[in-house]
């Protein structure tokens, strides 16, 4: 499986505001970037705390461009949530896209029934926290091989640090968000030594940001 995580920050590598409220950082010309890679990949992923905070549908993909590249069906939809916090009427559990509920053996059996209840595809692995590479396998067996990340920040660094992903691409928007307790790119406990390494790989101008492509290497 090939992961890219993609996501928009301000020049200061923050996500939202400390208060978690989206932020507009790029423009329609990002936004048409975003719908391609969409529309190229077999699944988007993101962590419950973004389908708390912002209930996303993650339906938008430019279906041109799909067509173009061979691929049938929609983009099927993901949610990283350890203890199945995702509620019933969720944005994302509505409409045509399938959408997998990647939880641990810890997650409450009611809250786990009403997912699939309301039509979730329910991916048991790991014990207090969801095992991502277990997870991200059984997606693979399920016909995943292309999966595009949008957040938030907590389950960016996991990936990172489990060393799932293969690509980040940024926008990095002229702006300054600022604050100690604002969300990062990669959130969670950060790391102290053998940080992941990148290769960059393009830069372009866009919406009076750029665009940062990057390799993980290692």
């Amino acid at each position: 499986m090939h992961v890219l995580v993609n996501a928009a920050t301000s020049a200061d590598g923050k996500l939202s505001t400390r208060r978690r409220e989206q932020v507009r950082i790029s423009g329609d010309d990002d936004f048409a970037r975003v719908d391609r890679l969409r529309a190229e990949a077999d699944a988007v992923m993101v962590g419950v705390g973004t389908v708390l905070a912002d209930d996303p549908s993650l339906v938008r993909f430019d279906r041109r461009h799909r067509e173009r590249i061979g691929k049938s069906g929609v983009p099927a939809r993901v949610v990283a949530d350890s203890r199945a916090r995702t509620p019933p009427d969720a944005e994302i559990l509505r409409g045509d896209a399938p959408t997998y509920v990647l939880a641990s053996e810890a997650a409450p059996a009611d809250r786990r029934e009403a997912l699939v209840g309301a039509g979730a595809e329910l991916v048991v692995a790991g014990e207090g926290r969801v095992d991502l590479d277990a997870a991200l396998d059984a997606l693979a067996d399920d016909g995943v091989a292309d999966l595009m990340v949008e957040g938030g920040g907590e389950l960016i660094f996991s990936l990172v640090e489990a060393g799932l992903v293969d690509e980040l691409s940024v926008f990095v928007g002229p702006l300054l968000i600022g604050g100690r307790d604002a969300p990062t790119l990669a959130d969670g406990q950060g790391f102290v030594e053998d940080f992941p390494r990148l290769e960059l790989d393009d830069v372009e101008l866009l919406d009076g940001g750029a665009v940062l492509t990057w390799t993980v290497v290692g």
